[in-house]
């Protein structure tokens, strides 16, 4: 498959299964580059447990769409934007597999189509 080209499987599942949740994608908007947000300080805009909060980041951290730096007692999470990248780049070439395919099946109707006339 293309996009194996670009990345392994696991890693694309990972990614998408990180950015699945609204929660997660949420993290990610709230802990920008100009924007490291603690882990706890995360926890207290969410109406669950820092426990879970913890388990989000987590997730977003095994794909590697974020790190967590400890600064004293704090996890700080900061967003690493080299994974978003590859999101975009899988993204954009499975666009370009659907839009070749769409063509390829449009040639075949417009020569379908001058063939009955």
């Amino acid at each position: 498959m293309v996009v194996d080209q670009l990345t392994n499987d696991t890693t694309a599942d990972r990614l998408f299964h990180a950015l699945a949740d609204t929660t997660r994608r949420d993290i990610l908007m709230r802990a920008g580059p100009e924007s490291e947000q603690s882990v706890s300080a995360l926890a207290r805009r969410y109406p669950m447990s820092l426990a879970a909060v913890q388990k989000h980041v987590n997730v977003l951290q095994d794909a590697g769409l974020v790190t967590k730096v400890r600064r004293g007692r704090e996890q700080i999470v900061r967003v690493e934007p080299h994974a978003l990248q590859t999101v975009r780049l899988l993204l954009d070439q499975l666009e370009g597999l659907w839009r070749a395919r769409l063509e390829q099946f449009e040639q075949v109707l417009d020569e379908q189509t001058k063939g009955d006339v």
